[in-house]
């Protein structure tokens, strides 16, 4: 598991690979990120946006960025969690993701910014 706490936001983040999948003429490995966020302050925080830099071992960096994650803009009250899960397909058998969550402390009404750290996507374990 890969952590870190930007403005007292706790970002947790651990993967899976699901295996080689076919579409059409090409074959992608699938790999499933799963992301907890832990509010720490004492104010009331909301998710408003994501960004990922994606990078695949046999392709260029992919860059994707939007409203909230899996269709939500999750509030989270202090000492508090919400976790969601997602997915990635890479050509490659190992890349890596981190970006980072546009957020809004709904207390203040003061935008900030959380890091996402970088995680491995791999279809072997690394060791340490």
């Amino acid at each position: 598991m890969v952590q870190s706490i930007t403005n007292g936001i706790k970002i947790s983040v651990k993967t899976r690979y699901n295996g080689a999948i076919q579409q059409g003429e090409n074959e992608f490995n699938a790999f499933s990120y799963y992301i907890s966020i832990e509010n720490e302050t004492t104010d009331t925080v909301q998710l408003l946006e994501r960004f990922w830099e994606i990078s695949d071992a046999l392709n260029d960096k992919e860059y994707i960025e939007g409203e909230g994650v899996v269709g939500q803009k999750p509030i989270i009250q202090p000492n508090e969690f919400y976790t969601y899960k997602s997915n990635c397909f890479l050509f490659a058998a190992f890349g890596s993701m981190k970006g980072s969550f546009k957020m809004i402390n709904i207390n203040t009404k003061e935008y900030f910014e959380v890091i996402i750290p970088t995680f491995q996507l791999t279809t072997t374990p690394l060791l340490n």
